[in-house]
């Protein structure tokens, strides 16, 4: 007998990719649990999986960093702060934090299918008395539109979004004129794609290639350095209500139309902004 649960939850998280560097992802969650019947004739009572299930998602892999330890120009070591990860290719980075706000796998490549896997053999470990198998299936939001990745960190954060290298796979929606603006959207979400976003007030230096954002958390110190050209500052903390205000802004400064953003913040959530040109005369 098998028990199923369709988009149960989702992960949000950013991954090293020795092609494309730091990746934001977002993934929707499907579960498969097999097993014999109980006594009351369930597997296992529904309303106890996604709570299972999520509670240890939450306590593992998502909203940390994935790092394939076997990837070539990748170096782990510890440091004041708890884990230092420094990489070569495509481009140098170092990231420092605490060791919960990481995911260390003894992999070349970080794919979908082989954290499904690691997950599935997690949660099998621990699976209750009558499941016999837990099987995860991982997948990107269907999207026939623009989306993009990007990693941040958010300090003040109570809980593990204030981790420095977590990220989000996002929708990107544009109106100007009543009507949705698809071409805009294209040219914007690959811009955004695969940068990190950043508050002013947390870069601890930069020059013309590299930029550092240092900041203190409830859950420790972090850091990072990355590539000045990958980096996108925003005035204030980058949640998704400011990241829609500052897209507004910027797409209707260039445009010189009223624009009003759809952005969110990996699956199902987001923040809408409207901004008019005029406002900034």
């Amino acid at each position: 007998m098998a028990l199923f649960v369709q988009q149960l939850t989702h992960i949000d998280v950013s991954l090293w990719c020795a092609k494309r560097g730091l990746v934001g992802c977002s993934w929707q969650v499907d579960a498969v649990l097999e097993g014999e019947l109980g006594e009351d004739g369930m597997l296992f009572d529904f309303g106890e999986v996604k709570p299972w299930i999520k509670r240890t998602l939450d306590s593992g892999l998502d909203h940390t960093l994935l790092v394939p330890t076997e990837a070539s120009g990748i170096s782990v070591s510890e440091c004041p702060e708890g884990l230092c990860v420094r990489t070569t290719t495509p481009y140098p980075m170092e990231v420092r934090g605490p060791e919960e706000a990481f995911t260390l796998l003894p992999w070349q490549a970080i794919t979908l299918e082989m954290v499904a896997e690691h997950l599935s053999h997690q949660l099998t470990e621990q699976r209750p008395e009558n499941v016999d198998r837990v099987s995860l299936t991982l997948s990107d939001e269907p999207n026939d539109g623009a989306a993009y990745g990007y990693s941040h960190g958010l300090k003040r954060h109570a809980g593990n979004c204030q981790r420095i290298a977590h990220g989000h796979r996002s929708r990107l929606y544009i109106w100007q004129q009543e009507a949705r603006q698809t071409l805009l959207e294209q040219q914007w979400a690959a811009w955004l794609n695969n940068r990190y976003l950043l508050e002013e007030a947390d870069i601890a230096a930069r020059n013309s290639e590299t930029l550092t954002c240092r900041y203190r958390a409830a859950q420790g110190d972090f850091s990072i350095t990355l590539p000045q050209s990958l980096c996108t500052v925003l005035p204030g903390p980058t949640t998704v209500e400011n990241i829609a205000a500052w897209l507004a802004r910027e797409v209707a400064t260039q445009s010189g139309q009223d624009t009003r953003i759809q952005a969110f913040e990996g699956i199902n959530k987001g923040a809408i902004a409207m901004f008019s040109p005029s406002a900034a005369l």
